[in-house]
């Protein structure tokens, strides 16, 4: 299969990817906090009725899918590839979700609210992400009752996302960003302006591997345009920062660091989740600086080598018996 990660798009010495998501829910029902099994079901037939009739050339083609049928390892998978979050695949019951061939578009239906699209693509593509994320809402809007106020915009179950109910993200791959301390220093500078940097999961998540996301704060009082051109403009501007200090790296220090990460990866017989993200962002930072010429896709091979992704290639194993297919996994992968 196909996924969303197998490519790179623009801007991927540094941006990993990009992520567009807005937030409906639908009139006449409570929040999925509050709703019945009934009623769960009866949201997820509307949506399904509604979305079945979009036609989005470039997204192909649309699958329904109900979460309880599908096993735990896959479900977990979904968070590992980024495609579904935690709260919704902790719990399946009645919940469903909508997803394009190579996963680039999902819908959760029934997360912490009725509709949850998300666009996510390769690199730094923001523009592209909103437009198809927008499409699909058009087709929604006129389908579906979706709870709007002329004060408020759309509403949604936390006040936080009341408004455009958008949440946009980049994730930037920030090394050296991090080593030298600047990403303490953009953390504060991206707060003060209605910014924030999280970790590689999100909320409550740590930046292993050296990867953040950055991603807009404000969706009252703010076009949905408007919030994705200045996440664009941050991001270019964190982007050229990692460059720049990346250009003034000791060159056989980081060709040493590097050089020894793709000697572990290429030769090692059992390798933990955690070695593999902290291993892989240092090849990926020597393939950046031009010290490891390899045609490889670092993204790929560390969303491959998570848990879930493990089992559900493989089957389910012990964790030992996981360090072990994953040292395997990318040993082929670096062939």
């Amino acid at each position: 299969m196909s996924y969303w990660f197998n490519n790179e798009g623009p801007q991927s010495d540094i941006a990993v990817s990009t992520r567009v998501r807005l937030a409906r829910n639908i009139n006449g029902f409570p929040f999925p906090a509050l709703m019945n099994d009934t009623q769960k079901r009866e949201v997820n037939s509307k949506v399904k009725e509604a979305i079945s009739q979009c036609d989005i050339p470039s997204i192909g083609k649309l699958k329904y899918i109900e979460m309880s049928a599908v096993p735990e390892n896959e479900r977990y998978s979904m968070l590992e590839r980024h495609i579904a979050s935690r709260e919704f695949v902790l719990n399946s019951d009645n919940k469903a979700i909508i997803l394009s061939e190579d996963e680039s578009v999902s819908i959760m239906i029934g997360e912490e609210d009725h509709i949850r699209i998300q666009v996510i693509l390769p690199g730094l593509q923001l523009e592209k992400a909103y437009e198809i994320a927008n499409r699909i809402d058009d087709i929604l809007c006129e389908k579906l009752d979706l709870a709007f106020d002329e004060n408020l915009g759309f509403i949604t179950e936390c006040p936080t996302n009341l408004g455009t109910g958008l949440r946009a993200s980049v994730m930037l791959h920030l090394p050296v960003s991090e080593s030298t301390g600047d990403i303490l220093r953009l953390t504060k500078s991206v707060n003060k302006i209605g910014f924030t940097v999280r970790g590689m999961y999100g909320e409550g998540s740590g930046a292993e591997g050296s990867l953040y996301q950055i991603s807009n704060q404000i969706t009252l009082g703010i076009s949905e345009k408007n919030a994705v051109d200045n996440l664009k403009v941050i991001s270019e501007q964190i982007i050229n920062k990692e460059r720049e200090l990346q250009k003034n790296l000791n060159k056989i220090k980081t060709e040493d660091l590097c050089m020894r990460a793709l000697g572990v990866l290429r030769y090692a017989r059992v390798l933990t989740s955690a070695e593999l993200i902290k291993l892989i962002g240092r090849v990926k930072l020597g393939m950046n600086i031009g010290v490891i010429n390899e045609s490889i896709n670092p993204i790929k091979i560390l969303i491959e080598g998570q848990p879930y992704m493990l089992m559900k290639t493989y089957g389910s194993m012990t964790e030992d018996e996981r360090d072990i297919y994953r040292a395997q996994m990318v040993r082929n992968a670096l062939k």
